[in-house]
């Protein structure tokens, strides 16, 4: 059992991070040691397995389909998900400089730890990273959107955010935010809104499935270039998560509440003078020495799980 447990408790991390804007549950896949083997996992719904299917060889499926491996992880991403979407949104309203200081921390560790899996750091190499990195702190200063709530939004939004969640370095909570979607879904899974949940994870599916070839051949072809890009795409979205901001322009969500639109960082000494909050500097580094160690700690564990017929045995 010990093998199973260790990938459930993978999969509540990687619930965890996709949870939030700014991690990535593929972030926590990779420094896991069990990246390639979702990846791989994934990409293994393809036409043999429906041959297999027609065939009415389900044992024949499952183990194409590294069925063990999936449904213990996706236990425990499910889990993360629907137990920790009420406490997310809390600290997010209640003290939201402890909980990003936090993720600060688990994206530092997690860039050193990705960064670490490059085998030779040549010049393109280095390029990749710093075109990463651009892109990255690019895609936090583009301003959340104002974006319809219909089904078929929903369903796009579910296959654009799953690509982003199985990437490690980008966070498909933080894209669901830039469309405007992300206190809807997180919403709907606290509040169990089964048609916004299935429309959303059918979009998912669809994307996941899409995308997972097209990542496995990057990975395959250009290895080093491609996690060297997400590294870099890590460290520039550190810009989204500092956990003191000043907000200078808002705008009226459909609910009518008002949201940041334009923010800024600024250093915690002067955020309770200008933004009139505490800034519980200490816990916020507590926190975030707290977050960097979970990342080493779980990069301490990555050689614990195994393939599925190795969880059967």
């Amino acid at each position: 059992m010990k093998k199973p447990l260790l990938l459930y408790l993978k999969g509540i991390a990687m619930g965890g991070a996709d949870a939030v804007p700014g991690v990535s549950g593929g972030t926590i896949a990779f420094i896991s040691g069990i990246y390639e083997e979702l990846v791989d996992s994934i990409r293994s719904f393809n036409g043999e397995a429906l041959k297999l299917l027609a065939r009415k060889d389900f044992l024949g499926f499952w183990r194409h389909v590294n069925g063990a491996f999936l449904c213990v992880l996706l236990a425990g991403i499910g889990t993360a998900l629907v137990l920790l979407s009420r406490i997310i949104l809390h600290w997010l309203v209640h003290y939201p400089e402890m909980l990003w200081a936090f993720f600060f921390g688990l994206i530092v560790a997690s860039a050193l730890m990705v960064g670490r899996k490059i085998s030779r750091w040549k010049g393109f190499v280095v390029l990749s990273v710093l075109l990463g990195t651009a892109f990255g702190y690019a895609v936090t200063v583009v301003a959340p959107a104002e974006t319809p709530v219909t089904a078929a939004f929903v369903f796009l939004s579910g296959m654009i955010a799953i690509c982003a969640m199985i990437l490690p370095g980008i966070s498909g909570s933080f894209i669901l935010l830039l469309l405007g979607k992300y206190e809807y879904v997180l919403g709907a899974l606290r509040d169990f809104h089964l048609s916004v949940i299935l429309i959303f994870g059918t979009g998912a599916a669809v994307g996941i499935l899409s995308f997972s070839h097209l990542l496995h051949w990057l990975l395959r072809r250009f290895h080093d270039l491609t996690v060297a890009f997400l590294t870099g795409i890590m460290i520039g979205s550190l810009n989204k998560v500092w956990p003191w901001k000043e907000t200078i322009e808002t705008f009226t969500s459909h609910s009518g509440k008002v949201k940041p639109l334009v923010t800024r960082n600024m250093l915690p000494f002067d955020y309770l003078e200008v933004v009139g909050r505490e800034p519980y500097l200490i816990p916020a580094v507590l926190l975030a020495l707290f977050g960097f160690g979970i990342v080493m700690a779980l990069e301490r564990m990555s050689g614990g799980v195994g393939s599925a017929e190795d969880m059967a045995d």
